[in-house]
């Protein structure tokens, strides 16, 4: 029997807000029955495993994310867009740990294609448009955003730049400056 209340939907948000207090890595099944205090077997009927909630937990925060970049990005180009993009992922990623730790989760092909992550893709293409740039250059200036991105937030959050001067938001400012400018004057082969 199906508990009344329990949906799909209403799982993986307790299974994202789960995420984000104890660590993506932490989400179970098993742990999503205790938090609404039924039966593991009463959750099978909305997932299949644990595998499946993370995998409905990664697309639920892509899309949370896109939707934020998105906002943040309309009617902005060039460097101010480079930064309220760079920002939607720093802030979320503070605020939403485990959700930000499901944005890196595999997919399976089929759940990638339907995912938000080409939004993703679209709206940092679209940013370095306004940096001039063609293929493959483009390609490599993706890679770069997204390695800096995440890099630098996952260090952050991890508390590596909490020891020490200068502010980790001054450093912050200063990255997306020279970014800016590493986009403006993209080196020839």
């Amino acid at each position: 029997m199906v508990r009344v209340g329990l949906t799909t939907d209403r799982l993986v948000r307790a299974g994202a807000e789960l995420a984000d207090e104890v660590g993506f890595d932490q989400v179970t099944v098993s742990a999503l029955a205790r938090r609404f205090d039924v039966k593991v077997a009463s959750l099978y009927s909305h997932l299949k495993n644990s595998q499946d909630l993370k995998t409905r937990i990664a697309l639920l925060a892509l899309e949370e994310l896109a939707d934020r970049a998105a906002d943040a990005l309309a009617g902005r180009a060039g460097k101010d867009a480079l930064v309220a993009f760079a920002n939607v992922y720093r802030d979320y990623a503070r605020a939403h740990p485990g959700r930000y730790a499901a944005t890196r989760h595999p997919l399976d092909p089929e759940a990638a294609a339907a995912s938000a992550g080409g939004r993703h893709a679209q709206m940092t293409r679209a940013i370095l448009r306004g940096y001039d740039l063609a293929e493959p250059d483009q390609t490599h200036a993706v890679r770069l955003l997204g390695s800096v991105f995440h890099g630098y937030v996952s260090l952050e959050t991890a508390g590596g730049f909490s020891h020490s001067a200068p502010d980790p938001q001054e450093s912050w400012t200063r990255i997306l400056d020279a970014l800016d400018s590493l986009l403006r004057n993209w080196p020839t082969p």
